[in-house]
Protein backbone atom coordinates (compact mmCIF):
# COMPACT_ATOMS: atom_id res chain seq x y z
CA UNK A 1 0.00 0.00 0.00
CA UNK A 2 3.16 2.60 1.09
CA UNK A 3 2.56 5.48 2.76
CA UNK A 4 -0.11 8.56 1.87
CA UNK A 5 1.21 11.61 0.10
CA UNK A 6 0.39 14.59 2.26
CA UNK A 7 1.06 18.05 1.89
CA UNK A 8 4.59 17.88 2.69
CA UNK A 9 5.68 15.28 1.45
CA UNK A 10 9.32 14.88 -0.68
CA UNK A 11 9.62 11.79 -3.08
CA UNK A 12 12.87 11.05 -4.64
CA UNK A 13 14.61 13.31 -7.10
CA UNK A 14 17.85 14.60 -7.92
CA UNK A 15 17.83 17.91 -6.76
CA UNK A 16 20.33 20.73 -7.82
CA UNK A 17 20.55 24.20 -6.67
CA UNK A 18 20.99 26.56 -10.26
CA UNK A 19 21.89 30.11 -10.90
CA UNK A 20 19.94 31.13 -14.01
CA UNK A 21 22.13 34.53 -15.32
CA UNK A 22 19.63 37.27 -17.66
CA UNK A 23 21.04 39.12 -20.65
CA UNK A 24 20.79 42.60 -18.23
CA UNK A 25 23.32 40.94 -15.91
CA UNK A 26 20.72 39.80 -12.88
CA UNK A 27 21.46 36.56 -10.76
CA UNK A 28 18.35 34.29 -10.39
CA UNK A 29 18.35 31.65 -7.61
CA UNK A 30 16.24 28.38 -8.38
CA UNK A 31 16.49 24.62 -8.50
CA UNK A 32 16.39 22.02 -10.98
CA UNK A 33 14.47 18.36 -9.61
CA UNK A 34 14.99 15.50 -12.08
CA UNK A 35 13.50 11.67 -11.76
CA UNK A 36 15.94 9.91 -9.81
CA UNK A 37 16.78 7.68 -12.82
CA UNK A 38 16.71 7.66 -16.53
CA UNK A 39 15.89 10.79 -18.29
CA UNK A 40 12.36 12.98 -18.00
CA UNK A 41 9.79 12.91 -20.03
CA UNK A 42 8.79 16.06 -20.09
CA UNK A 43 9.64 19.55 -18.30
CA UNK A 44 8.27 22.20 -16.32
CA UNK A 45 9.71 25.52 -16.26
CA UNK A 46 7.70 27.03 -13.31
CA UNK A 47 6.81 31.16 -13.25
CA UNK A 48 5.34 31.85 -9.93
CA UNK A 49 2.48 34.40 -8.55
CA UNK A 50 3.17 38.07 -7.65
CA UNK A 51 6.34 38.23 -5.06
CA UNK A 52 5.09 41.80 -3.52
CA UNK A 53 2.43 39.53 -2.28
CA UNK A 54 4.26 36.72 -1.02
CA UNK A 55 4.74 34.44 -4.79
CA UNK A 56 8.02 32.78 -5.14
CA UNK A 57 9.38 29.50 -6.41
CA UNK A 58 8.16 27.50 -3.06
CA UNK A 59 4.68 28.79 -3.51
CA UNK A 60 2.55 25.87 -2.36
CA UNK A 61 1.32 24.04 -5.84
CA UNK A 62 5.11 24.47 -7.68
CA UNK A 63 7.00 23.26 -4.23
CA UNK A 64 4.40 20.22 -4.53
CA UNK A 65 5.48 19.61 -8.12
CA UNK A 66 8.96 19.58 -7.82
CA UNK A 67 8.02 17.65 -4.26
CA UNK A 68 6.30 14.82 -6.54
CA UNK A 69 6.33 14.84 -10.29
CA UNK A 70 9.73 13.69 -10.96
CA UNK A 71 9.09 10.33 -9.00
CA UNK A 72 5.29 9.94 -9.71
CA UNK A 73 5.50 11.05 -13.31
CA UNK A 74 8.83 11.16 -14.59
CA UNK A 75 8.68 15.09 -14.92
CA UNK A 76 11.27 17.34 -14.67
CA UNK A 77 10.62 20.73 -12.34
CA UNK A 78 12.12 23.73 -12.71
CA UNK A 79 11.29 26.56 -10.47
CA UNK A 80 13.47 29.90 -9.82
CA UNK A 81 12.67 33.13 -7.87
CA UNK A 82 11.83 35.91 -10.37
CA UNK A 83 14.01 39.11 -10.06
CA UNK A 84 14.31 40.54 -6.38
CA UNK A 85 11.81 37.71 -4.81
CA UNK A 86 13.16 35.71 -1.76
CA UNK A 87 12.70 32.14 -0.51
CA UNK A 88 14.28 29.78 1.44
CA UNK A 89 16.50 28.61 -1.40
CA UNK A 90 17.90 32.42 -1.55
CA UNK A 91 17.01 35.67 -2.61
CA UNK A 92 17.35 36.53 -6.40
CA UNK A 93 19.48 39.70 -7.75
CA UNK A 94 17.60 42.81 -9.20
CA UNK A 95 14.45 43.97 -8.13
CA UNK A 96 11.08 43.43 -8.73
CA UNK A 97 9.63 45.25 -11.86
CA UNK A 98 5.68 44.87 -12.25
CA UNK A 99 6.54 42.31 -15.33
CA UNK A 100 8.52 44.63 -17.47
CA UNK A 101 12.56 43.51 -16.57
CA UNK A 102 11.25 39.77 -15.90
CA UNK A 103 11.08 39.23 -19.37
CA UNK A 104 14.92 38.56 -18.91
CA UNK A 105 14.22 36.24 -16.19
CA UNK A 106 11.39 34.31 -18.54
CA UNK A 107 14.45 34.20 -21.14
CA UNK A 108 16.68 33.05 -18.94
CA UNK A 109 14.49 30.01 -17.64
CA UNK A 110 13.80 28.74 -21.40
CA UNK A 111 17.87 28.95 -22.44
CA UNK A 112 18.76 26.97 -19.02
CA UNK A 113 16.51 24.20 -20.19
CA UNK A 114 17.52 24.31 -23.75
CA UNK A 115 20.91 24.41 -22.99
CA UNK A 116 20.67 21.36 -20.09
CA UNK A 117 18.80 19.78 -22.88
CA UNK A 118 15.81 18.51 -21.00
CA UNK A 119 12.83 17.54 -23.13
CA UNK A 120 9.24 18.43 -24.21
CA UNK A 121 9.50 22.13 -22.31
CA UNK A 122 6.23 23.44 -20.45
CA UNK A 123 5.60 26.63 -18.97
CA UNK A 124 3.71 26.63 -15.77
CA UNK A 125 3.12 30.10 -14.87
CA UNK A 126 0.83 30.70 -11.85
CA UNK A 127 -1.42 34.05 -11.84
CA UNK A 128 1.23 37.11 -12.33
CA UNK A 129 3.87 34.29 -13.54
CA UNK A 130 0.80 33.03 -16.01
CA UNK A 131 0.62 36.47 -17.78
CA UNK A 132 4.68 36.35 -18.10
CA UNK A 133 3.92 33.23 -19.86
CA UNK A 134 2.15 34.66 -22.31
CA UNK A 135 4.04 37.92 -22.45
CA UNK A 136 7.37 36.36 -22.87
CA UNK A 137 7.36 32.50 -23.12
CA UNK A 138 6.34 32.52 -27.08
CA UNK A 139 9.55 30.90 -27.75
CA UNK A 140 10.09 28.12 -30.47
CA UNK A 141 11.44 25.80 -27.42
CA UNK A 142 8.74 25.63 -25.37
CA UNK A 143 6.24 23.44 -26.24
CA UNK A 144 3.24 24.41 -24.84
CA UNK A 145 1.61 26.39 -21.46
CA UNK A 146 -0.37 25.84 -18.54
CA UNK A 147 -1.69 28.61 -16.85
CA UNK A 148 -3.11 28.47 -13.58
CA UNK A 149 -5.69 31.32 -12.46
CA UNK A 150 -4.78 33.65 -15.26
CA UNK A 151 -5.99 36.75 -14.44
CA UNK A 152 -5.17 38.62 -18.11
CA UNK A 153 -4.37 41.70 -16.44
CA UNK A 154 -1.27 42.80 -18.04
CA UNK A 155 -1.36 40.31 -21.07
CA UNK A 156 -2.38 42.59 -24.34
CA UNK A 157 -4.43 41.09 -27.51
CA UNK A 158 -0.84 41.07 -29.54
CA UNK A 159 0.36 38.37 -26.77
CA UNK A 160 -2.49 36.00 -27.11
CA UNK A 161 -2.19 36.58 -31.06
CA UNK A 162 1.19 35.72 -31.06
CA UNK A 163 0.32 31.88 -29.03
CA UNK A 164 -2.63 31.91 -31.89
CA UNK A 165 -0.19 32.26 -34.85
CA UNK A 166 2.05 29.47 -33.26
CA UNK A 167 -0.83 26.86 -32.41
CA UNK A 168 1.51 26.05 -29.50
CA UNK A 169 -1.28 24.46 -26.60
CA UNK A 170 -2.42 26.50 -23.98
CA UNK A 171 -4.14 25.23 -21.38
CA UNK A 172 -5.87 27.64 -18.72
CA UNK A 173 -6.89 25.71 -14.98
CA UNK A 174 -9.37 28.49 -14.10
CA UNK A 175 -11.11 28.43 -10.49
CA UNK A 176 -14.83 28.37 -10.42
CA UNK A 177 -14.36 31.00 -7.44
CA UNK A 178 -11.28 33.35 -9.07
CA UNK A 179 -10.84 36.59 -7.39
CA UNK A 180 -10.04 37.93 -10.68
CA UNK A 181 -10.90 35.80 -13.68
CA UNK A 182 -13.95 33.13 -13.64
CA UNK A 183 -14.58 30.23 -15.95
CA UNK A 184 -17.30 31.95 -18.18
CA UNK A 185 -15.38 35.36 -18.89
CA UNK A 186 -12.12 33.16 -19.16
CA UNK A 187 -13.27 31.28 -21.71
CA UNK A 188 -14.67 34.14 -23.99
CA UNK A 189 -11.51 36.43 -24.00
CA UNK A 190 -9.32 33.21 -24.39
CA UNK A 191 -11.01 32.83 -27.47
CA UNK A 192 -8.70 34.60 -29.34
CA UNK A 193 -6.58 31.42 -28.86
CA UNK A 194 -8.33 29.03 -31.06
CA UNK A 195 -6.33 25.78 -29.50
CA UNK A 196 -6.62 27.47 -26.11
CA UNK A 197 -8.47 24.82 -23.43
CA UNK A 198 -10.46 26.29 -20.55
CA UNK A 199 -11.03 24.20 -18.07
CA UNK A 200 -12.89 25.25 -14.85
CA UNK A 201 -12.29 23.95 -11.68
CA UNK A 202 -15.39 23.22 -9.41
CA UNK A 203 -15.17 25.22 -5.85
CA UNK A 204 -11.70 26.27 -6.19
CA UNK A 205 -10.26 29.58 -5.75
CA UNK A 206 -7.58 31.64 -6.82
CA UNK A 207 -4.62 30.34 -3.73
CA UNK A 208 -6.07 26.58 -4.81
CA UNK A 209 -5.45 25.74 -0.52
CA UNK A 210 -6.94 22.41 -0.88
CA UNK A 211 -7.10 21.88 -4.93
CA UNK A 212 -2.98 21.39 -4.83
CA UNK A 213 -3.90 17.59 -6.15
CA UNK A 214 -6.29 18.63 -8.59
CA UNK A 215 -3.78 21.01 -10.05
CA UNK A 216 -0.82 18.37 -10.48
CA UNK A 217 -3.36 15.74 -11.96
CA UNK A 218 -4.38 18.26 -14.69
CA UNK A 219 -1.03 18.98 -15.44
CA UNK A 220 0.33 15.57 -15.85
CA UNK A 221 -2.80 14.64 -17.85
CA UNK A 222 -1.40 17.58 -20.31
CA UNK A 223 2.53 16.89 -20.25
CA UNK A 224 2.85 13.27 -19.37
CA UNK A 225 -0.52 11.47 -20.02
CA UNK A 226 1.11 7.78 -19.08
CA UNK A 227 1.34 8.86 -15.43
CA UNK A 228 -2.44 10.62 -15.33
CA UNK A 229 -4.02 9.78 -12.76
CA UNK A 230 -1.43 10.50 -9.92
CA UNK A 231 -1.15 8.06 -7.03
CA UNK A 232 -2.16 9.04 -3.67
CA UNK A 233 0.20 6.85 -1.80
CA UNK A 234 4.15 5.91 -2.67
CA UNK A 235 6.12 2.51 -1.97
CA UNK A 236 9.35 4.12 -1.35
CA UNK A 237 11.76 6.58 0.23
CA UNK A 238 9.73 9.50 1.23
CA UNK A 239 10.91 12.67 3.61
CA UNK A 240 8.93 15.59 4.78
CA UNK A 241 9.79 19.21 3.64
CA UNK A 242 9.08 21.91 6.83
CA UNK A 243 6.08 23.49 5.56
CA UNK A 244 6.05 26.06 8.40
CA UNK A 245 8.72 27.80 7.46
CA UNK A 246 6.04 29.59 5.07
CA UNK A 247 3.21 29.38 7.16
CA UNK A 248 2.45 33.44 6.98
CA UNK A 249 2.82 33.11 3.32
CA UNK A 250 0.26 29.99 2.68
CA UNK A 251 -3.32 31.60 3.56
CA UNK A 252 -4.10 34.65 2.47
CA UNK A 253 -7.20 36.93 2.21
CA UNK A 254 -8.02 39.35 -0.94
CA UNK A 255 -7.43 43.08 -0.68
CA UNK A 256 -8.45 46.08 -3.48
CA UNK A 257 -5.57 47.45 -4.31
CA UNK A 258 -4.55 50.38 -6.79
CA UNK A 259 -3.83 49.22 -10.16
CA UNK A 260 0.00 49.39 -10.25
CA UNK A 261 0.48 52.75 -12.78
CA UNK A 262 3.07 50.46 -14.96
CA UNK A 263 -0.40 48.90 -16.24
CA UNK A 264 1.23 45.72 -14.80
CA UNK A 265 -0.65 42.92 -13.16
CA UNK A 266 -2.76 43.90 -9.69
CA UNK A 267 -0.96 43.30 -6.33
CA UNK A 268 -2.72 40.09 -5.41
CA UNK A 269 -2.21 38.08 -2.54
CA UNK A 270 -1.33 34.86 -4.15
CA UNK A 271 1.00 32.22 -2.72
Amino acid sequence: MGKEIRASSILPARRTDIELHTADGVTLVGELAMPETGAPVATLVCLHPLPTHGGMMDSHVLRKAAWRLPALAGVAVLRFNTRGTASVRGTSGGEFDAGRGERFDVAAAIEYAEFTELPNVWLLGWSFGSDLVLKYGCDPAVTGAILLSPPLRSAMPEDLAEWAGAGKPVIALVPELDDYLRPDEARRRFAAIPQAEVIGIPGAKHLWIGDAETVLDEVVRRIAPSAYPLPHRWDGPMSYGNASAYADRTVAAFSDVPFPESGQPDSQTDR
